[in-house]
């Protein structure tokens, strides 16, 4: 049964606030009349006149080269079937923003309505000179083996259906993995393939590339084990029937090595797993419901590796890893297709990169101490930064072998260094976000849930499973406003003012008394501080009734953070709390400080703003690169403004001489890395990517990250509360929802992090 609120959401998500996932923007300036003369008439004859000359120069002067069609016919799309062209759209312009997102390159989706394979074919030539590359999907076998044979054979663009041979690369690159680490060959692995559509074909194709047999490979339909003697069967699955004497998968199954699922949920019985052989390696790949479950596989077998398409497991075979890299390199190098040698190229590539050290931002986004290669780690998560920079030259690399790149690249070292520049635009910082906060969620109190877009944020966080809310406020308009919005969830909501928190409230009140008596609060004082939803909240952090605290929605940011400062405090040799804004751009995430507290810090607490901003860069998986902004250059102005920023650096790199850090600096020497290099060559800071910005006071911070914001429409994180003694997080007023989600999240990784700072001094 589908899922109303989800069915509610994903329309609106779709439809506003413009419909559709994708749209296009100029790459060049058109500000001026000369502009518009040189990007059309008259100017434009030129490029067009150098093309007719030399066609190859269309990869010069226009897209085409950073251009993928994705073009499908939608008889097959993924989990719902033959639905048509038109149905198949939302799907298509998915993969166009994944395209974007994980290898900035630009795709457009393609609906054709037919299932002729012939007009097909013909109408994917005629438009091709448009493109650099063909992505076919959702179209249905077997037409979709001889749509893609005749494409690859008929063009001199690469061809590459993903759902045959995304699946393919990704799980050949995790059998192999599984493989090494059960201590097991290919070529003596008895694999039995559960599905035998596009995709099961081309992974046991490839599987034999790398060394599997074929009197070792079993392959099962809807109709069970298919044999060379039945009739009425495709050249594609006879090309994998077998001889042997069974019948049904629970046969096949006895003694198997490998269990391969690409079919639907639920065949595979926890007898059938126990009747394989010892260290069973099985990737249950149906979506979204698994041939068998994570679970009920790792509860019957203890030696099982175990692989799925699901994110919430170890072990995720997900096609992303794949065609956007692929694609990638296959465009950098103008290869003319995209070849068997290319595909285990990348097969080879996924598999080497999980053996490697994972980088630490890997690490914190799935809250693993160390993820190592073994049985729960045999394939590279989506989120691991390595695949722009890994995958793609071993693509262009295979290609330049095979003889099909028409540009090879000459210096690798330059290519690496322009694929990472790519990824810059890419909002990874949130997805880390939410994904670790999912491992582990906290009880976040909302103190102002009676407002509906809090309401609806601590609704999204529940239903993600990113916190588990309490909800603050008058009772019945809360439940009035879950009411409104579908939010069915059974979370506790509390009235502070009420007579059922009666008790509460009066030991709240009782312990902030005890600890600020001597600072001018009665215990009147304190009773009444505690009718008032904010001091509550900060109170319920205190006690542990919650893990953490959002407000700000609402109120100004100082009338929130005084009673914040009263009833939780400062972390204990902190002198001054600040907060740090993480702005998206398209360089990468920057993080800004302090922007929301310090209205003129001194030396000693710019200095101290810097040590805790590098501390929450790394607790975010990132190397912070420091620059310590001024309108001055290292010493070249002596106004004091200019001054404290020098001693706050003479300060760090006295005592904190592995920071990498320096200034002061102006912002576009700090951004500008040949800029800085040229005239700074003496700096910490030269040569590399600068990514935190500590700025000389509140004025020059706030307004940067609301113009970042703004005009540039980089998404914030923040602004993000440090030095404090709990996890409490305060908004911008009227923050809007995804704001206040993602900084529900921080609140949770904060809590995360504090505990496990505990635990550490425990042990």
């Amino acid at each position: 049964m589908r899922d109303k609120k989800l069915r509610s959401e994903a329309l609106i998500y779709h439809a506003k606030p413009q419909p559709g996932k994708i749209k296009i923007v100029p790459s060049k300036s058109y500000s001026t009349q000369r502009d518009l003369g040189l990007a059309y008439s008259p100017g434009v004859a030129e490029p067009c006149l150098e093309i007719a000359k030399n066609v190859d120069d269309v990869y010069k002067y226009t897209s085409k080269g950073n251009l993928v069609a994705i073009i499908t016919n939608g008889t097959a799309v993924l989990g719902l079937g033959n639905i048509g062209p038109e149905a198949s759209k939302p799907v298509m312009e998915g993969k166009s923003l994944l395209f974007k997102i994980f290898a900035d390159i630009d795709a457009i989706d393609i609906e054709l309505d037919t299932t002729d394979v012939d007009k097909f074919v013909e109408t994917v030539k005629i438009i091709a000179p448009t493109f650099g590359g063909i992505n076919l999907e959702d179209i249905k076998a077997p037409e979709a083996f001889e749509i893609e044979r005749r494409l690859k054979e008929e063009l001199d663009i690469p061809v590459m259906h993903d759902d045959q041979h995304g699946t393919a690369i990704i799980s050949s690159a995790a059998l192999l993995n599984a493989l090494t680490v059960t201590n097991k060959k290919i070529e003596d692995a008895r694999i039995v393939i559960s599905g035998a559509g596009a995709a099961a074909i081309s992974c046991t194709r490839l599987y034999k590339a790398f060394g599997a047999k074929a009197e070792n490979i079993v392959m099962c339909d809807s109709k069970g084990v298919i044999h060379k003697n039945r009739e009425n069967i495709t050249p594609e699955k006879l090309e994998f029937a077998t001889e042997r004497k069974i019948e049904t998968l629970a046969e096949a199954m006895k003694d198997a090595d490998v269990f391969i699922g690409l079919s639907i949920a639920d065949i595979v019985t926890p007898k059938m797993l126990k009747s394989m052989a010892k260290n069973p390696i099985v990737f249950a790949l149906a979506n979204p419901d698994p041939e068998i479950s994570y679970e009920l596989a790792i509860k019957t077998r203890k030696d099982i590796i175990m692989a799925t398409g699901r994110s919430d497991h170890p072990n995720q075979v997900n096609n992303v890893l794949g065609f956007p890299f692929i694609f990638r390199g296959a465009l950098d190098v103008r290869a003319t297709k995209i070849n068997e040698e290319m595909k285990m190229a990348a097969v080879v590539a996924l598999a080497e990169l999980t053996k490697q050290t994972v980088p630490e931002q890997v690490n914190i986004a799935y809250s693993e101490t160390r993820l190592t290669f073994g049985k729960d780690y045999i394939i590279p998560k989506p989120f691991d930064p390595r695949l722009i920079s890994e995958i793609p030259p071993a693509i262009a690399k295979a290609a330049m072998e095979s003889g099909v790149a028409k540009e090879p690249i000459q210096d690798w070292a330059k290519y690496k260094e322009k694929l990472l520049r790519r990824s810059g635009s890419d909002n990874k910082v949130v997805r880390l976000l939410h994904e670790r906060a999912k491992i582990n969620p906290k009880k976040i109190v909302f103190a102002e849930a009676n407002h509906l877009d809090v309401l609806k944020t601590a609704q999204i966080v529940y239903e993600e499973g990113i916190a588990i809310p309490i909800l603050l406020g008058e009772e019945e308009v809360i439940r009035e406003l879950k009411k409104e919005i579908g939010f069915n969830a059974d979370v506790k909501i509390i009235d502070p003012k009420s007579e059922d928190s009666l008790k509460t409230r009066e030991r709240y009140a009782k312990k902030h008394w005890e600890a600020t008596q001597r600072h001018g609060l009665t215990l009147y004082g304190a009773k009444t501080n505690m009718r008032e939803r904010n001091y509550y909240a900060a109170m319920m952090v205190n006690e542990g009734d919650a893990d953490g605290m959002i407000s700000g929605y609402s109120r100004a940011y100082p009338t929130v953070i005084k009673p914040i400062f009263e009833v939780i405090g400062r972390t204990k040799g902190v002198r001054r709390a600040a907060t740090v804004n993480i702005m998206n751009t398209e360089r990468g995430p920057l993080f800004l400080a302090d922007t929301s507290i310090n209205i003129d810090p001194s030396a000693e607490v710019l200095a101290e703003i810097a040590v805790m901003t590098s501390n929450l860069a790394k607790a975010f998986g990132f190397e912070p690169i420091m620059a310590m902004l001024s309108y001055a250059n290292f010493g070249s102005s002596s106004h004091p403004n200019a001054k404290k920023v020098t001693e706050a650096v003479k300060i760090l790199h006295k005592n904190y001489p592995k920071l990498v850090i320096d200034g002061e600096i102006q912002t576009d020497f700090a951004l500008n890395m040949e800029l800085h290099q040229s005239q700074f060559p003496f700096s910490k800071l030269a040569g590399k990517k600068v990514n935190t910005l500590i700025f000389p006071n509140l004025d020059s911070a706030n307004i940067t990250y609301k113009l970042l914001k703004e005009l540039n429409g980089a998404d914030s994180i923040g602004p993000i509360m440090l030095g404090l003694n709990k996890p409490v997080h305060v908004l911008q007023l009227g923050a809007d929802v995804d704001e206040m989600v993602n900084m529900t999240a921080v609140a949770v990784i904060d809590a995360q992090e504090r505990e496990k700072r505990k635990r550490f001094k425990r042990d």
